[in-house]
């Protein structure tokens, strides 16, 4: 089979290596294409990943509508040059370039419909299956979507896929056992992020000053740092931030990704911005699940008082494994059922939708008693 995959940000490098490589391994075809974002490439490079770059991306929401354009056209041109079959993404040029081509396109979208209604309008329509977290079972009702129990992280954190390098937390300069934090701020540049807001820089000084009586604090942004802040700059490879993660003793930012990493490793996690009560999937993380809590900036003393809840709770760790160990008994392996769907597209994926408790076979045993 010859697959494409088109990387659009950083998490979807995440997202689809497994699936990547266990395809290639398969003997599948498989060519990835991606926007010029230099994180993504870093990741795809050291995960030895090749790519087709088809052009630089833009903040401006007119100019992500001339670069859409240019995106359609490059890739166009390579899914008939490779012969493409069919076309994984998060991404509506995948679902575009479906409909001026033999290529079929599956489309992974875990954000509910009204906090992306450029997607909503100029994506979904336009592709062949929608593939979604069953927590979006209420707010997605497009016939063409196959809901599947998991979230995107599970292809790359599930214990299937995922063990954590011990040795890591020792590289950031900690030493064994110390207490310490992972913060990430978010720059809201996508297209659902034209009226979103995170953690102000007040909130996020705050925020260290806090901490700082708890352990380290190390932070991840996709903005420039102050000054005042840039000696807790991240310090380890990115490709090892999961590994940090999971030794750490919470994560807080204003990141939907890096909230719900948190939370599947069993970290607490808090999240501030205005998709606070918007995103299905996180909603179903903090109220079914109790993995991690989210609030609006304008109720950030709410957070902080529960980060202090939580810090003077002896058996946090411990707590956050089981009801980690309870989600994971409720979901499954998203890479295998990935691989599954490509080789028996389409048959796969209308027995599925027909049938929802099929992908139970996706569970893991080690995980469910």
């Amino acid at each position: 089979m010859r697959v494409l995959i088109d990387i659009g940000h950083p998490a979807h490098v995440h997202l689809f290596r497994h699936f990547y490589h266990e395809m290639k391994h398969r003997g599948h075809c498989i060519t990835v294409t991606v926007k010029e974002i230099a994180s993504a490439k870093q990741l795809l490079e050291l995960y030895g990943i090749p790519y087709v770059t088809l052009g630089s991306k833009s903040d401006s929401l007119l100019r992500k509508g001339i670069n859409q354009v240019l995106y359609n056209i490059r890739m166009l041109r390579l899914v008939r040059r490779e012969k493409a079959e069919l076309g994984f993404g998060s991404t509506p040029t995948i679902a575009h370039v479906s409909r001026l081509s033999k290529m079929k396109s599956v489309m992974l979208d875990d954000d509910d419909d009204a906090v992306e209604p450029l997607m909503k309008a100029f994506g979904h329509p336009f592709t062949d299956l929608i593939v979604s977290p069953d927590s979006l079972r209420g707010s997605r009702r497009k016939r063409n979507t196959l809901f599947y129990p998991g979230y995107h992280e599970l292809a790359y954190l599930h214990p299937n896929w995922f063990t954590p390098d011990p040795g890591v937390p020792a590289e950031a300069g900690l030493a064994p056992g110390e207490p310490y934090f992972i913060l990430r701020f978010n720059a809201f540049k996508a297209h659902h992020d034209k009226s979103a807001a995170g953690l102000s820089p007040e909130q996020k000084l705050q925020l260290v000053r806090l901490l700082e009586g708890y352990g380290r604090v190390i932070i991840t942004t996709e903005k420039e740092m102050p000054p005042e802040l840039m000696h807790y700059r991240l310090s380890v490879s990115p490709e090892k931030i999961h590994s940090l993660m999971f030794y750490s003793t919470a994560f807080i930012g204003d990141s939907q990704t890096m909230a719900s990493e948190a939370a599947i490793l069993g970290v607490p996690s808090l999240r501030c911005n205005t998709f606070a009560g918007r995103l299905s999937y996180l909603e179903e993380e903090e109220n079914k699940y109790g993995l991690t809590f989210a609030f609006r900036p304008e109720h950030f003393e709410g957070l902080t008082a529960r980060l202090k809840e939580l810090l003077a709770n002896p058996a946090l760790k411990e707590e956050w494994q089981k009801r980690r160990m309870a989600m994971l008994a409720d979901k499954i392996d998203v890479t295998a059922f990935l691989v599954w769907l490509a080789e028996g597209y389409p048959g796969s994926a209308e027995a599925a939708i027909k049938d929802p408790d099929s992908l139970k076979q996706f569970r893991n045993p080690s995980v469910t008693s």
